[in-house]
């Protein structure tokens, strides 16, 4: 069975030859029509895949306390924009917000800005965020949104950004690609050796041997220049939280989730999730070349048991909120999110080293 897109992507292979990996996944997630996130929720237990903040109302309430400690440490603003990249259903921004009016002065302080394209999403977002007393304004891209002292958040937004792939053959670095026709989709190599093979980290590009699959991420190179470039000139903290390695490294991790299972990539584009892991290196060096400090990254459990998730399960657990050891496995445990998924926080120059991070 094939996808709407199957036909659109044949076509343009058969017309301009085949395309890089970083072209497949922007059409299968961003296609205007038949994109992934485009057209549907996929979140949950009736999605594709489920995200840390509705596993438990902990992880956005230590997310929020760690931006009011940040707002705290850049002064106290009278106004910050809080900005979150990929939102979701809206689930950790609400309990972000409830953790916030604890911290006096901090929710008056929130100008709420959220970088979403999916329309279904966002209407998910509005009827989350209704209680909260704090009005989001929407967005399509960072560059979108106002000027200012800035915290910012994004978790699982990283991974969704399309890759490029290189392939260590015996004659260098060449650029794997995406053929095929209406029947199918098959990786190949391009002819000859890829320039992007300078944008690889030294260590990959020099001592990787050969059959290695290196993976770039232009587009989150990008986001986190002008993330640091923002912290820099403005002010503030951004936390990303996401899976994948804290240092840069060979290997193919392009990898697609459909119904809660792993999915062939390269069958029925627009169908399933497409993701890839994070090169935390990269991403803080971007930014730090951009005027920003760097911290971490460190584990997702290091960093939540940092700022209390034990003692913030303890009293729910007293409350008689249910399936809060289930939660803490999920979220902790390292066989579950606790050591796959890490945490970087940037911060501009000057800035105490943030909460989670003082080890």
């Amino acid at each position: 069975m094939s996808s709407a897109l199957t036909g659109i992507l044949a076509r343009r292979i058969a017309a301009a030859g085949p395309i890089t990996v970083a072209d497949y996944m922007a059409e299968a997630l961003g296609h205007p029509q038949h994109g992934y996130y485009r057209s549907r929720d996929p979140l949950g237990a009736a999605g594709d895949f489920t995200t840390a903040p509705e596993i438990s109302q902990m992880f956005g309430e230590l997310i929020g306390l760690w931006a009011a400690i940040a707002w705290q440490q850049m002064g106290s603003p009278g106004a910050v924009r809080l900005i979150e990249l990929g939102p979701g259903r809206g689930t950790l921004m609400a309990d972000f917000l409830r953790a916030a009016r604890l911290v006096p002065g901090f929710s008056e302080a929130i100008r709420l800005h959220l970088v979403e394209t999916s329309r279904p999403l966002r209407a998910r977002q509005a009827e989350a965020l209704k209680a909260s007393g704090v009005t989001p304004h929407w967005h399509d891209t960072l560059d979108e949104t106002p000027d200012g002292p800035m915290l910012l958040v994004a978790n699982e937004f990283f991974d969704a950004l399309p890759i490029r792939q290189l392939q260590r053959l015996e004659g260098g670095w060449h650029e794997r690609l995406v053929d095929g026709d209406a029947a199918g989709f098959r990786f190949v190599v391009s002819p000859g050796p890829s320039t992007a093979a300078a944008l690889l980290h030294p260590r990959v590009r020099e001592t990787a041997p050969v059959g290695s699959i290196a993976e770039l991420c232009p587009a989150g190179i990008g986001i986190a220049a002008a993330i640091g470039r923002r912290l820099a000139e403005r002010g503030g903290a951004a936390l990303i939280v996401d899976y994948g390695t804290p240092l840069s490294a060979p290997g193919d991790s392009f990898q697609a989730l459909q119904a809660h299972r792993f999915h062939d990539p390269l069958a029925e584009p627009g169908s399933a999730d497409l993701t890839a892991h994070v090169d935390f290196e990269a991403l803080a060096i971007a930014a730090r070349q951009a005027g920003a400090t760097g911290h971490g990254p460190v584990t997702q459990a290091s960093f939540l048991r940092a700022l209390g998730i034990e003692a913030r399960a303890d009293r729910l657990r007293k409350a008689g909120v249910g399936d809060i050891d289930a939660s803490l496995r999920r979220l902790l445990d390292a066989d579950e999110m606790g050591n796959l998924f890490k945490v970087l926080a940037l911060t501009s120059l000057g800035l105490p080293v943030p909460a989670g991070f003082e080890a």
